[in-house]
């Protein structure tokens, strides 16, 4: 199990069903809410509104309710002054983690960040004391009823994409950051809206983590992060042995 797709199995072990939908629509509306504030209200003039949208589509959040938090954001409504912050640190096994946060009050999110990795076998770092293992790349990502991976690895090529990595569960492309508005138009006008579009920390290289107890208490702790509403993303270098991974999950 590799950093990069810590998620899909953490969210698998999760229960309480509601409170979980409940906290990813919580950040679904923020970042509308922060991408219409940002930028034109109208999707069609800004990107990362629009973005926002599909991913709200894809969480199954009713049409109205997005519709409000882009109201909201565009008439600056909800009196909230969102900031967004990056913060760094080590986990168990001497991981590096990226959390990337929207939040209205810097003190309290940074107490709470800061609580995780201390109670959890890591310590909370400067800026920029992790990020340099990680390389910031533009991701773009379609479902595999896009298109086949050679028709998207030649449009995406064509679109100026420096990687296009094609599976089962769908399209996975890679650029510049400066180049992601430029390859996003592109795709979009050939495949429709794509899944997500946005910049991210891709890991240099990966640490494993061999030990079951320093696993089990590293995804103790990107739980605990991912379940703080004010974390939008996070991402971190490890790898973990599928034996270990099903003897944690069962």
């Amino acid at each position: 199990m590799a950093g990069h797709s810590q998620f899909k199995n953490i969210m698998h072990r999760k229960g309480a069903q509601d409170a979980k939908r409940a906290k990813v629509f919580t950040k679904l509306i923020r970042e509308l809410t922060v991408a219409a504030r940002s930028g034109m209200p109208d999707p069609a003039a800004n990107p990362r509104l629009r973005a926002a949208i599909q991913a709200a589509r894809a969480g199954n959040m009713p049409r109205d309710t997005i519709d409000r938090a882009i109201k909201r954001g565009a008439g600056g409504e909800d009196g909230a002054n969102y900031e967004e912050v990056r913060y760094e640190g080590y986990g168990p096994g001497s991981v590096a983690i990226i959390v990337e946060a929207l939040t209205d009050n810097r003190n309290r999110t940074a107490s709470e960040v800061r609580s995780a990795f201390s109670k959890n076998g890591g310590a909370l770092g400067e800026t920029n004391s992790v990020s340099f293992m990680f390389d910031r790349i533009g991701s773009i990502r379609y479902g595999a009823g896009a298109a086949d991976a050679e028709t998207m690895f030649e449009a995406a090529l064509e679109a100026g994409a420096e990687n296009v990595e094609s599976s089962e569960d769908g399209h996975e492309i890679t650029c510049a950051p400066d180049d992601l508005g430029a390859v996003r138009e592109v795709l979009e006008g050939k495949f429709g809206t794509p899944d997500h579009a946005r910049l991210d920390w891709h890991p240099q290289t990966l640490v494993p983590v061999a030990s079951e107890d320093t696993a089990k208490t590293l995804l103790k702790l990107l739980d605990i992060l991912d379940d703080n509403d004010d974390v939008q993303r996070v991402q971190a270098n490890f790898e973990i042995p599928d034996d270990i991974m099903e003897r944690l999950s069962d």
